[in-house]
């Protein structure tokens, strides 16, 4: 777990053999941070790039648009409840939606391993149309390119998305203060223990699905409910310690979390303990993290829970005015203890 000194580094847990968790110190949402300050906003220095949310959002002739970008590199390509394809198209609308922005059309980016089984690779082609059919949006452009045997693995995939901001729900000007609430919308861990476990068959008896899907919906209900978002994220490398962490320094506010209420799966649970894992810390895929001021919290809950993907939806935590620690974790036993930024990605190519 993550408590004790505050000014120690994330603790790697102490798990073997090697190849049942793969460490990468330079995957973190903390080493992730470093390094976009000191290679990317050091020199590519605007407005737009400055807000680091999930999307672009851009004013061209009076027309908002959100555009984002990302790349896919999941190992294995096919995992429970979803596969690369799926993965590609959903995290992509996804990061839209968190701008509130209705997706409109992607570019499809293949770079495959000479070799690759086109079997595969029609399986997750098939994947990708099926998933932009239920997000309502279209291949638009796109580009393929094969690398000699040995120089990528398999499969990767990049997508661009472009969609339109629409009003309501959040606003770039959105200030989370000293008594808003914190709600997620359902499991959370789900996305980084399956691919935990599909990496490492026999960990587990039986399959943990990933929860990787579409937010469009929740953001959806909650823009018809007219419920005020100050703001939202999905929860994925860093898992929601990481989005935690990002508020707390964005909007100079500290933020706790009551354990207890955080909803977690018991198959996703018993995982995280055998490996000595917090939940907090693992990836999620289909799972979002929102701000609303406490008058708002019973209407933006019931708003998610309105829909399949969010019947899990609950409060976590509570916003506080700046205290000693940005974060901070109410344990089982009533104990509140910092919660560190993530500093290393205890399971790397989960996305």
């Amino acid at each position: 777990m993550n408590e004790g000194d505050p000014n120690l580094h994330c603790p790697i847990p102490a798990v073997s053999p090697a190849d049942v968790v793969e460490l990468a110190v330079g995957e973190g949402a903390k080493a992730s941070r470093l390094f976009l300050d000191k290679f990317i906003h050091n020199r590519f220095k605007n407005q737009t790039l400055q807000r680091r949310d999930d999307a672009a959002i851009l004013e061209i002739d009076a027309l908002q648009l959100a555009f984002t970008t990302d790349s896919f590199v999941v190992e294995p390509y096919f995992f429970p409840g979803g596969d690369i394809g799926k993965l590609a198209v959903c995290g992509t609308v996804n990061d839209l939606s968190m701008v509130n922005a209705d997706p409109t059309c992607l570019s499809l980016s293949l770079i495959l391993e000479e070799g690759f089984p086109l079997s595969d690779l029609s399986r997750i082609l098939d994947s990708v149309e099926k998933w932009c059919q239920k997000a309502n949006v279209e291949i638009v452009c796109g580009d393929t390119k094969v690398v000699p045997k040995g120089k990528v693995d398999g499969i990767f995939i990049n997508t661009s998305g472009l969609g339109r901001r629409v009003k309501g729900v959040t606003s770039p000007n959105s200030v989370v203060k000293e008594h808003d609430v914190v709600l997620v919308s359902g499991p959370i861990g789900c996305h980084g223990m399956s691919v935990m476990a599909a990496r490492n068959p026999g960990l587990v008896e039986t399959e943990i699905e990933s929860d990787c899907g579409l937010l469009l919906p929740l953001v959806q209900s909650l823009r018809n409910r007219e419920v005020p978002v100050k703001a939202m994220r999905d929860a994925t490398r860093g898992g929601v310690a990481a989005v935690l962490h990002e508020w707390a320094r964005q909007f100079d506010v500290s933020i706790s979390v009551d354990e207890e209420s955080v909803p977690v799966r018991s198959d996703v649970r018993g995982l995280t303990e055998l490996l000595g894992l917090d939940p907090l810390f693992v990836a999620n895929e289909g799972t979002m993290v929102v701000v609303v001021d406490s008058t708002f919290a019973k209407a933006a809950v019931e708003a998610m829970r309105s829909v399949p993907i969010g019947v899990g939806a609950t409060r976590i935590g509570n916003v506080h005015a700046g205290r000693r620690y940005p974060v901070t974790v109410v344990r089982g036993l009533g104990k509140e203890v910092p919660l560190l930024e993530p500093t290393g990605a205890m399971l790397p190519r989960i996305c």
